[in-house]
């Protein structure tokens, strides 16, 4: 079924016509010559059309949830199982509550696996996706401090993203970070008889060992011998950061989980470069280059790109925007992140967003901050010189992706 053959009342019908929607959702009749269904309630109505949808096809659904990684984890699965036959992949990060059921719509006959993105900021949300989906296999990548505005608490981010393992079948599989402080709350919660765990900081069903990492101006590389109940293999990784390379190791389980081979797995994941604002290394004005993770932020997210870009050797600057939604804990949250951009030898702070202050006086000398985000890209574009790497990151309220593509030269639309 195709995504415009279906629209919500909440975009205007005269202008979903005009797209091309065969149909319209809709709690009441509307002025426009397209069909309509009515109901009294036009999500929940989509809700059930894309469950009953999905179960026309007896495939494994994998579903993928957590703080961090979830949409780089869900490429690298796709990728995988790519593999062996057409794979539906939720697009972008099309993961809530209109996105999940809107690319179930698309299952086909055609495919033979599906990989679906689900996220949430709030209990309760997960359960709901997950009882969409019907996920076969569940992957939570990690929990960490992200928001805490609606989980209340860490552990309460763990519940929630825990959510997906209570809503798997008995015969389904979970996929457990063994590294993560709640692995243990996640083994007890899961309803599926299997579970596969990953990681390298605890003994783990796949695990990576002879672990090397290099990164130049041209891109970044991990090598490292892949450890499974199967077999070890050799294999490549072309992204950066160790939280990439656990990403992997979960990608890895989840797909082999739903059916795929080490060779399948190694290749796969071999052929997954950087998503758009996650990690990706550009060449920027004045010799330097950037390295745009402006996708979004949060705490944990953010020390992983900050672990991720020691390997650069020449000066390291930091364009920090401030992170939303994390309670009452933000003020310390963001001055514990300037603390921690010091300490991994970052050369200067260029940062904008109200709460992105107590990352600057953390940080100290060398920290600036700056009213507007224009403000900081003239602030930037003026002193930026050759051999500088740039790590951008913040939340997506702080639209950093314009810093990206005034330090590259490139369009918003490029981006």
């Amino acid at each position: 079924m195709e995504q415009q053959a279906l629209v919500l009342q909440r975009q205007r019908g005269c202008a979903a016509a005009e797209r091309g929607a065969l149909a319209a959702l809709v709690d009441r009749p509307l002025s426009v010559e397209v069909a309509q269904v009515v109901v009294a309630d036009p999500l929940a109505a989509l809700s059930a059309f894309a469950r009953e949808w999905r179960r026309q096809f007896q495939i494994p659904v994998i579903g993928v949830t957590g703080s961090n990684g979830k949409t780089t984890t869900k490429e690298l699965i796709g990728a995988i199982l790519s593999r062996l036959g057409p794979t539906l992949v939720t697009r972008g990060n099309l993961n809530n509550h209109i996105g999940v059921p809107l690319t179930l719509l698309q299952l086909n006959a055609s495919h033979r696996y599906a990989v679906i993105e689900m996220g949430a900021n709030h209990q309760g949300e997960i359960a709901h996706l997950a009882n969409i989906a019907e996920p076969t296999v569940g992957i939570v990548t990690n929990a960490g401090a992200a928001h805490l505005e609606g989980f209340g608490s860490l552990e309460g981010v763990a519940t929630g993203k825990g959510e997906l393992f209570r809503a798997l079948p008995a015969d389904g599989v979970a996929v457990i970070n063994a590294d993560d402080a709640f692995a243990s709350m996640w083994r007890e919660a899961a309803a599926a008889e299997r579970l596969l765990t990953f990681g390298f900081e605890q003994p783990a069903d796949f695990m990576a060992h002879k672990v090397q990492s290099h990164s130049d101006a041209t891109g970044f590389r991990i090598d490292f011998d892949l450890v499974t109940p199967s077999g070890t293999r050799a294999a490549t990784l072309n992204l950066a950061g160790l939280h990439n390379l656990r990403n992997a190791l979960g990608a890895a389980a989840a797909a082999c989980a739903a059916g795929a081979d080490l060779d399948d797995v190694v290749t796969g994941l071999a052929a997954v470069k950087s998503v758009a604002g996650r990690l990706e290394l550009k060449p920027a004005i004045n010799g330097a280059f950037v390295v745009d993770d402006s996708y979004n932020a949060n705490p944990s997210s953010l020390k992983a790109g900050l672990d991720a870009f020691r390997s650069f050797t020449g000066a390291r600057w930091l364009v920090l925007g401030e992170m939303k939604e994390l309670g009452d804990s933000s003020d310390e949250l963001h001055a514990e992140v300037g603390r921690y951009a010091r300490q991994a030898g970052v050369e200067r702070v260029l940062a904008v967003g109200e709460r992105a202050r107590y990352a600057v006086e953390a940080f100290g000398e060398g920290a600036e901050w700056f009213t507007d985000v224009d403000a900081l890209i003239q602030a930037a574009q003026s002193s930026l010189r050759s051999g500088v790497a740039v790590l951008i990151k913040g939340s997506r309220a702080n639209r950093l992706e314009r810093v990206a593509a005034a330090l590259t030269g490139a369009s918003l639309t490029d981006h």
